[in-house]
């Protein structure tokens, strides 16, 4: 029975994780218990497990005697959460020993390929997570799972502001050369260059979502 349970609340994150990371549930948005058991055949218990899960991996909020909502993240709040990814980023590139392994270098390039398929059929869920693995399988040579696990913490607080940009094909065709000159680098011995290139792979996410609250402001 647990297994059961276990397996509709990983379906009833999964789905709430997609709708909120690609815009469907903007941020602000409430998620109330009721409209969601009326969208998923779970108990209510399911569905607020579901939250919990969601809360940890830091796009969600919940309040006491306020419910759950979809993460808001001010633009402050976006510059702090990424400059610490600079600052993490930037210190697992420095310590991957470079030349890397072919080993490394044919697990990069099997992602790649997984998420070119992905990309030719429009399937967005399956670009995130190639994306992810293979930021985080790149990192992990730098040796350091604590390094590594601080990372990964990170990347989940910025889904919704990362992962949107994933949907768009100018940002995505730049994100992919990114990609593809990183393992290039890999071949090398220039950390600094590996470390400064994770860097700049990081700045259209955000600035792109600068842009639109500032843009929202002055609209508003």
């Amino acid at each position: 029975m647990t297994d059961i349970a276990g397996g509709k609340e990983a379906t009833v994150v999964r789905a709430l994780e997609e709708d909120i990371i690609f815009g469907r549930l903007p941020p602000g948005t409430r998620l109330v218990e009721d409209a969601l058991l009326g969208r998923f055949p779970v108990t209510r218990h399911v569905v607020r497990q579901a939250l919990v899960e969601l809360e940890r991996l830091g796009i969600v909020v919940r309040e006491r005697n306020k419910g759950a909502a979809v993460r808001f993240l001010t633009p402050d709040e976006v510059r702090q959460i990424y400059e610490v990814r600079e600052l993490l980023q930037r210190q697992a590139a420095l310590a991957i020993p470079l030349p890397a392994p072919p080993a490394l270098i044919g697990r990069l390039l099997d992602i790649e390929i997984e998420l070119e398929g992905h990309v030719a059929l429009g399937h967005l869920r399956g670009v995130h997570e190639c994306n992810d693995r293979f930021h985080l399988t790149l990192f992990g040579a730098c040796g350091n799972a604590y390094l590594v696990g601080s990372i990964e913490h990170y990347m989940r607080l910025s889904l919704p502001i990362r992962a949107k940009t994933l949907a768009d094909p100018e940002n995505l065709a730049v994100s992919r050369r990114h990609h593809r000159l990183m393992i290039e680098l890999l071949k090398g011995r220039d950390n600094w260059a590996l470390a400064q290139l994770c860097i700049d792979h990081l700045q259209p996410s955000k600035l792109d979502y600068l842009d639109r609250a500032e843009q929202e402001s002055d609209a508003a």
